[in-house]
């Protein structure tokens, strides 16, 4: 995998494994292609989060979230295709997407615009 993911993972696979980061990563892009931001910032409101999202997009310091937060923001069917797809379970998971998402988000943006969009 290339490109800031791919940079991204390289980071986390001692946490993760080489393969398991591969899979993982794959599916933060997943994430944020096509409506993805739209709709991870849609969850971000209802879950009292916009606030954290929106300091990811475009410029600025990224400000953290935790693995509750995630919890909160991110349904049940997200987290289990993620758990799904990589075979990671969600206690390992939520820890390690706390930690990329925010680069991750903020790297897939461009001045509070989508790059896909």
């Amino acid at each position: 995998m290339s490109g800031f993911l791919g940079n991204l993972l390289n980071q986390a696979a001692g946490a993760l494994g080489g393969q398991l980061a591969d899979k993982f990563g794959g599916q933060i892009g997943d994430m944020l292609k096509g409506q993805g931001l739209n709709m991870l910032l849609s969850q971000a409101r209802n879950a009292g989060l916009e606030e954290k999202i929106q300091s990811w997009i475009g410029s600025g310091e990224n400000l953290p979230i935790s693995t509750d937060e995630l919890r909160n923001l991110l349904t049940d069917t997200q987290i289990q295709a993620i758990v799904s797809k990589t075979g990671l379970p969600a206690e390992t998971i939520l820890p390690a997407l706390a930690q990329l998402l925010p680069a991750a988000v903020d790297k897939h943006t461009d001045e509070g615009q989508s790059e896909n969009a």
